[in-house]
């Protein structure tokens, strides 16, 4: 493995929980450096595939001298992916579909390291939204938490008390798991 000292760490999101994450770990990143990627799902692309793809071309689009670390998360109910809702109507369309059911959020992470290589893996959580009455969700989209949320909602907010069960990574589901995050960054080399 190469050795790159103490190259800095550049984050490609733009996504406030990912760096609040990144903190709980003692990680704060040199810079800040969202990419602008088509996002577009591939014809029979699983959700899984399309997260580490994402996440891996999040990566590469990223110029920096340094690590780069990438993410991104999909909201899967079966094999439709619930995208960031574009606006009310959608988000309330989204929060019905996930009453009462489980649903898969599924983040892919990748590290670009200095001299261009490129490791990714994907983390799997499964979560139960309990069944919603109209009154909550009329009250959730009126918070406009929704908003820049995959699947219309954000568990680490208001929508926690929707939950009833999770099986996997909590942080993952907010939109970073910091166990292989951490042990993806170590594989690669960076020292912080």
């Amino acid at each position: 493995m190469a050795s790159f000292g103490h190259a800095p760490l550049i984050l490609a999101s733009a996504s406030p929980r990912r760096r609040e994450l990144l903190a709980q770990i003692g990680i704060v990143p040199a810079r800040i450096a969202p990419t602008d990627i088509d996002e577009t799902r591939r014809k029979d692309e699983s959700p899984r595939v399309l997260a580490e793809r994402l996440a891996r071309e999040k990566a590469a689009a990223c110029e920096a001298d340094g690590f780069v670390l990438a993410a991104d998360t999909v909201v899967a109910l079966g094999t439709r992916n619930l995208e960031k809702a574009e606006d009310e109507a959608e988000a309330e369309t989204f929060l019905r579909r996930l009453s009462g059911r489980s649903h898969q959020c599924i983040t892919g992470i990748a590290v670009k390291a200095p001299d261009g290589r490129v490791q990714s893996r994907t983390v799997l959580a499964r979560v139960r939204m309990k069944r919603l009455t109209d009154e909550e969700i009329a009250a959730y989209v009126a918070s406009g938490e929704w908003q820049g949320k995959a699947g219309g909602y954000g568990i680490q907010g208001m929508a926690g008390a929707f939950i009833t069960h999770i099986n996997g990574s909590y942080s993952a589901i907010v939109g970073l798991p910091l166990y292989e995050t951490k042990s993806l960054l170590d594989g690669m080399g960076w020292r912080g």
